[in-house]
């Protein structure tokens, strides 16, 4: 059997393993991208895993060669790496905001560069980055200044991408979670309602719905549409 491909950054983090795992369940090969020194997030046989700074373009561009020279195509990038910071707007120096953008938007176009040539290459794709429901809707970044300046971003590549290679049959989508329920988050916000928040796992879902669809923007909770 001939197993579509989905490559999957930041795959040991806690949505990139819940990503990793849903699609292993729907018989895909998974390729998880990780940083050095952590262990495998699957022993599962159609889980492959490469260690990658995404930080460095040109690590970045190699190891897609590499899984282009193993795999011959990426059907579907799905990139979950990334990082948060609180912070309200007078608390943020432009240094955390440069931090942020080289952590969540940098490491981003880098990989987006590589795998969207390949994807022109082969006539098909899909490209999934995570942003954020408050890079969407302002009024909802309260306390997280410079992770939503950096987020937005994300919205525009996306964009982008959408506007010079669909004709490509590349298709591009921002998903817009509120705030993804993850020990990390449940320790730097330990009074919210944690029942609002998104499930790593029906972020896994919403996104093998959305795959070949036209639709960039995708908001996970309708709550914040207002």
């Amino acid at each position: 059997m001939n197993f579509k491909t989905i490559v999957v950054s930041g795959a040991n983090g806690n949505l990139g393993r819940s990503v990793s795992e849903y699609f292993l369940t729907q018989g895909w090969k998974v390729v998880g991208l990780v940083r050095q020194g952590h262990l495998p997030v699957s022993e599962h046989s159609n889980y492959d895993e490469f260690v990658v700074d995404l930080s460095n373009e040109a690590d970045v561009q190699e190891v897609v060669i590499d899984i282009v020279e193993k795999y011959s195509t990426i059907d579907v990038l799905v990139h979950t790496a990334g990082g948060f910071v609180m912070g309200n707007f007078l608390d943020t120096t432009i240094q955390k905001v440069r931090q942020q953008i080289d952590l969540n938007f940098a490491t981003a176009y880098h990989l987006s560069r590589s795998v969207v040539a390949q994807m022109v290459h082969q006539k098909k794709g899909n490209i999934f980055l995570i942003g954020a429901a408050s890079a969407r809707y302002p009024l909802h970044s309260k306390g997280v200044a410079a992770y939503t300046l950096s987020k937005s971003m994300l919205i525009q590549l996306a964009y982008l991408i959408e506007s010079e290679h669909k004709k490509d049959n590349v298709f591009a989508h921002i998903v817009m979670p509120s705030i993804i329920d993850t020990p990390q988050n449940r320790i730097d916000m330990p009074h919210a309602d944690f029942s609002k928040w998104e499930s790593p796992e029906k972020i896994a879902q919403i996104i093998e719905r959305f795959i070949n669809s036209d639709q960039v923007e995708i908001l996970v909770s309708e709550e914040w549409n207002r």
